[in-house]
């Protein structure tokens, strides 16, 4: 297992070590002392799934202090443009992202820590997703920014046709209008 570093202080990219043969392959996708030994020292509390078609996008998410959810995030089968933004206000990178393909195929995982709202969009014909939290939900420390947020002008890599958003995350504020912070 590598970790590599992004742009943004305390966002990594987990690359597992595949063991492949002839029956298929094996991988460590999440080992405690291992992640600690690399700074990564999250409880994770549960794992949660989603499986989507194509286009969707769902985010930007996150829960806000004390609630606040760090996430590992990984592809069981399909592929996504996984998608975390600096929410630190003192951060040097506060409103930067990192945006990373994963699939099924590359194996690989975004830590998303605290501080950071996440989502993704799906470029496959189908995608499903596992993510580990270290905190439960928690209703009234949720909050969201929209997925089109000019300020923060991500690209998705969805074709604009092809785009579907639930109700809920289109009445999300935008990043200027945020009122909370880490």
């Amino acid at each position: 297992m590598t970790i590599e570093k992004t742009h943004i202080n305390d966002l990594v990219v987990i690359n597992p070590t595949v063991f492949p043969d002839d029956r298929g392959h094996f991988f460590e996708a999440y080992n405690k002392a291992k992640f600690n030994e690399n700074g990564i020292m999250y409880e994770f509390i549960q794992d949660n799934q989603s499986f989507s078609k194509r286009g969707v996008i769902r985010g930007l998410h996150l829960q806000i202090n004390p609630c606040a959810q760090a996430k590992l995030v990984r592809v069981l089968q399909g592929e996504i443009l996984d998608v975390a933004v600096d929410l630190r206000k003192n951060s040097s990178t506060y409103g930067q992202h990192v945006s990373v393909v994963l699939s099924a195929e590359n194996k690989k995982q975004l830590m998303v820590p605290h501080g950071f709202a996440h989502g993704f969009s799906v470029l496959s014909e189908t995608a499903s997703v596992l993510y580990k939290v270290d905190q439960k939900y928690h209703q009234e420390s949720e909050r969201g920014i929209r997925y089109d947020d000019p300020t923060l002008a991500i690209d998705w890599q969805v074709n604009p046709s092809e785009v579907i958003v639930s109700e809920k995350d289109l009445i999300l504020p935008s990043f200027e209008a945020i009122d909370w912070e880490f």
